[in-house]
C-alpha cells in the first residue's frame, strides 16, 4: 500500500503542473494531516456532538489553527467564531393511540418543534407507505406537504423506520423565531381504517448558542469574489454503546474534510497570491439538519460566490481506486471539468457521483449555497454503499487511510488554482424556485 501511493504522490509532480505539484508537496504534509485529524477524532472531542463541550473544543481548536496560519475573521465577526442563537428542542414524551390501542413507544416518530394535542382525526391528513414503494421518494413528498399528517408505514421499512425515530428522538434546532412546521406522526404498523386517532407530544425548548468557525485570506484583485473551501465539523457525540464504546469520533465524518479545510487554509496563505478572496468555514450542525451552513448563506452574497468546494469524508480510498474522488453534481455544472482539467498531468482523477440514489447532493452542507445558484459540489471518498463504520463508534482514526486523505487534500489545493486565480469560473448552477 505504501509504495502505491508513495509512486501515485510523486506521479502528481509529473508535466505540465510540475511547479505547482512541487508547491502542494513541500507545503502540504503528512505529519500535520495526521496531527490534526488525530486531535479532532480523539476521545476528548466526545464526538463533538451539537450543543456539547466537545464541540466547543474543537471549535477552539480550529480557531486556534486559523489564527496560527494567519486568517483573518470574517467581515461582521469579531473573532472567528459565527455565532448565532438556535432554539432546541428536546423530545419529552409522547403517546399515539389508534383505534384504541396505544402504539408502543418504539413504533413511533414525531416532527414537530412544538408541543400538541390531538384528541382525533379532523384535520389531520392520513397517508400510508406501502411495501414496494420508493421511501425516501415517498418520504419527501410527505414533509414538503405543509400540513398536518400521519404517516403508516409498513413493516418492511422496519430498518429505515428505526434510523428515521433515531433522528426524530434526538435533541434538534431550529433557527429562533422559526415558524413550526405542521406536525408529522410516523407510525410503523398496520392498523386499516384510521376510526379514531390521539396523539400526546410534549417538547422542552431552549434558547443555546451554535457557531460555525470561518477564516478569510482577502483576494488580491477581485475580493469581491469568493471561493469557499468548507467542511462540517460537527458529529454524532456520545451514542449507544457499542463492545463498550459509545463516543462516536467521526473521523471521516467528518474530521477528514475539516482536516482539509484546514490545511488548505494553510497552503493558500504560504502561496499568497489568491486573486479572489478565499473563505474557510468549519461548518457546524450538519448532522441534525445543515444549520450551519444555512446560518452561513445568509452571511454573504451567493451572487458573488464563485464556487464551494465542499469536502465531506476523504478518509478512505473510493470506489475508483487510489488517487481518485467523486463530485456530487457533477453535471450540473462544469466544476469538476475545471477541476480534472488543472489536474492534468497527474494521476489523480475525479470522478461524477456514483451514487445517485443516495441523493448526496443535497444532503450536505454544499446544498443550501447550490439552491441559491453556486456552483457549490461535495468532494468525497467514501463508498457509502458499503461503509460500515458510517455512524457508528468504529469511525475512529485507526480506520483511515491517511495517504488517501493527503493526496486528496493536495489534488483539491492543484484543481482548484484557477479557481483561485480568477482565471476561471465554473457555470452557474439554476436556482431552486422557492
Amino acid at each position: 500500500m505504501r509504495v502505491k501511493i508513495l509512486v501515485a504522490i510523486t506521479a502528481l509532480a509529473a508535466a505540465p503542473v510540475l511547479g505547482f505539484c512541487q508547491d502542494v508537496n513541500k507545503l502540504i504534509k503528512q505529519d500535520d494531516v495526521e496531527r490534526i485529524i488525530k486531535t479532532l477524532s480523539a476521545d476528548d472531542m466526545e464526538g463533538r456532538g451539537t450543543f456539547t463541550k466537545g464541540i466547543d473544543k474543537a471549535a477552539t481548536f480550529i480557531e486556534g489553527e486559523f489564527k496560527a496560519a494567519g486568517l483573518k475573521p470574517m467581515t461582521g465577526n469579531t473573532g472567528f467564531r459565527q455565532s448565532f442563537a438556535m432554539t432546541s428542542t428536546k423530545p419529552v414524551s409522547s403517546k399515539v393511540n389508534i383505534n384504541g390501542a396505544e402504539v408502543p413507544a418504539d413504533k413511533v416518530a414525531i416532527s414537530s418543534t412544538s408541543s400538541f394535542n390531538w384528541a382525533n382525526a379532523d384535520g389531520i391528513a392520513i397517508v400510508n407507505i406501502a411495501a414496494g414503494k420508493d421511501f425516501m421518494t415517498e418520504y419527501r413528498t410527505i414533509v414538503s406537504a405543509g400540513k398536518k399528517q400521519i404517516v403508516l408505514i409498513d413493516t418492511s421499512y422496519a430498518k429505515t423506520f428505526t434510523r428515521l425515530a433515531g433522528r426524530y428522538k434526538r435533541e434538534s434546532p431550529s433557527f429562533k423565531g422559526d415558524i413550526s412546521a405542521p406536525a408529522i406522526v410516523f407510525v410503523l404498523g398496520t392498523f386499516g381504517d384510521v376510526k379514531s386517532l390521539t396523539v400526546n407530544y410534549e417538547v422542552q425548548t431552549t434558547e443555546k448558542p451554535l457557531f460555525n468557525v470561518v477564516g478569510v485570506i482577502p483576494g488580491k484583485t477581485k475580493p469581491d469574489e469568493y471561493v469557499v473551501f468548507g467542511g462540517h465539523y460537527d458529529h454524532l457525540g456520545i451514542i449507544k454503546p457499542m463492545e463498550g464504546d459509545s463516543i462516536a469520533n467521526g473521523a471521516d465524518d467528518d474530521a477528514s474534510g475539516t482536516t482539509a479545510v484546514i490545511s488548505l487554509a494553510k497552503y493558500y496563505k504560504k502561496l499568497n497570491n489568491n486573486e479572489r478572496t478565499l473563505v474557510f468555514v468549519a461548518f457546524t450542525a450538519e448532522e441534525i439538519g445543515g444549520f450551519g451552513s444555512q446560518y452561513f448563506s445568509t452571511k454573504l452574497d451567493p451572487d458573488k460566490v464563485v464556487a464551494l468546494f465542499n469536502i465531506e469524508m476523504i478518509g478512505k480510498a473510493s470506489k475508483f481506486g487510489e488517487n481518485s474522488a467523486f463530485i456530487t453534481g457533477y453535471e450540473r455544472s462544469d466544476f469538476g471539468a475545471i477541476l480534472q482539467r488543472n489536474l492534468e498531468g497527474t494521476q489523480f482523477k475525479f470522478y461524477p457521483d456514483p451514487y445517485p440514489e443516495q441523493n448526496l447532493f443535497y444532503r450536505s452542507d454544499n446544498a443550501t449555497l447550490a439552491a441559491l445558484g453556486v456552483p457549490a459540489h461535495t468532494i468525497s471518498t467514501d463508498q457509502i454503499d458499503i461503509d460500515k463504520f458510517y455512524h457508528t463508534v468504529k469511525d475512529e482514526y485507526k480506520t483511515l487511510d491517511v495517504n488517501n486523505i493527503v493526496a486528496t487534500i493536495r489534488a483539491i489545493a492543484l484543481s482548484s488554482r484557477t479557481i483561485v486565480s480568477g482565471k476561471d469560473s465554473p457555470t452557474r448552477i439554476p436556482k431552486l424556485k422557492k
